[in-house]
Parts: C-alpha cells; structure tokens; sequence
C-alpha cells in the first residue's frame, strides 16, 4: 500500500486554460520527476513493446504525422516528436470521435534533472464543451492518467507490473482511486471550481474508476 500512494504523493497536479484547434480548452497537467535518465523514459513512452506494458498495445505508424490506435479504442495523430524531450498527439476515443477532430491533445515533456533522473509533464488538454467535465471534472481523465504513470513508475524501476484491471479491483488500488480523485478535485478547486460541484465530480469520479463491489 505505501509504495503506491508514495508514488500518488510524488506527483504535483493542476488544471488549467488552454486552446485547441476546435477551440477553448482545459487542461489537466502532472507533473513528477522519474529517477530514470530521460533516453530510458523517452524509450518507454516510444517503443511499441515497453508501450504496451504500462498504457496499452499500440499499432499504426508511429512516426510525425503518423496514426495510431490503442487497444482500448483511443487513437489520433502524432503531432509533434522531438527525441528526446517532446510528444504531442491528438487523443480522440471512440469510433465516432473523428467527426470531432482538434477536441482532445497529450503532450509530454521531458528534461534532465540536473541531481539526476528526469523530469517528466503531461499536459492533456480538452475542449471546454467535452462532455464528461460537467459530470466527473479533471478527475475523468486524470485519474486514469495516474493509474498509468503508476505502471510507468513500476516499469522504470524495474520492478513487476500488476494487470491494470488487477490493481484497479484490488483494495490498495481502490484507496489509490480514492486519493486521486480527491488530489484532482484539489486541482479542480485551486483552478476556480464550485464547491459543490468539485465534491459531486470527485464522487462521481471515485465510483466510476471503482464502483462499490457487487
């Protein structure tokens, strides 16, 4: 239980502005510092084989203005790629998505630390209409954002990878959920949010990620 939340702690959250070729948008950003050097992160968020063991299988043509799919339905566009310090993809879900290209982007960012390892920022931005905010806030992609930089963290270090459903259903993974959803609703509030409805998105965040058990 302590290693997972220690890795939770690590990192810092915040929601903020942004734009996108559809329009306004929001942002979720993370931002945590790795202890690997930046060409092994680089390589774990590039290479299809390390791809696959802490986000999903990928297929498609992974090179600048290439398309690639995941498994579990998100796909999009290769944007940007600046070995080995930046990624930007555009970040649709769904079969339908496509009608609706410019809404959703992931970029990441990487440097050295200059006391070693590497500094590593996500920033996933999506347009202000989406709509999973009005109901679940950042947590709806944030939370799964850091389930997976969780699996990254084990990946980097060496150590084993739990199945994602594993982790998600097992009770150190659910007070994980639990204290994501509620760092993300920090972030909700820091960025200007409702009271109200920072707590009624962090609750419904929380028992969409883990439901009560049946």
């Amino acid at each position: 239980m302590k290693d997972i939340l220690d890795e939770l702690a690590t990192a810092r959250r915040a929601m903020g502005k942004g734009s996108l070729p559809a329009g306004d948008a929001y942002t979720i950003e993370v931002r945590r510092r790795y202890e690997a050097q930046i060409d092994d992160v680089w390589d774990a968020l590039t290479s299809p084989d390390r791809l696959q063991r802490w986000l999903q299988p990928v297929t498609g043509d992974l090179r600048p203005g290439g398309r690639f799919e995941l498994d579990g339905g998100e796909h999009g566009e290769i944007l940007r790629c600046e070995p080995p310090r930046l990624l930007k993809v555009s970040w649709l879900y769904g079969p339908d998505a496509d009608a609706w290209p410019g809404t959703s982007e992931v970029e990441v960012r990487l440097a050295p630390c200059p006391t070693g390892g590497t500094e590593f920022e996500l920033i996933h931005a999506a347009v202000v209409e989406e709509p999973l905010f009005p109901t679940y806030g950042p947590g709806a992609g944030g939370v799964g954002w850091d389930l997976r930089l969780l699996a990254l963290a084990q990946l980097l270090a060496g150590g084993e990878i739990a199945d994602h459903e594993a982790v998600e259903k097992s009770p150190e993974g659910r007070e994980f959920i639990r204290r994501s959803a509620a760092a993300w609703g920090e972030a909700h509030l820091a960025a200007g949010g409702e009271p109200e409805h920072v707590a009624a998105a962090v609750e419904a965040t929380t028992k969409f990620y883990a439901p009560d058990p049946t």
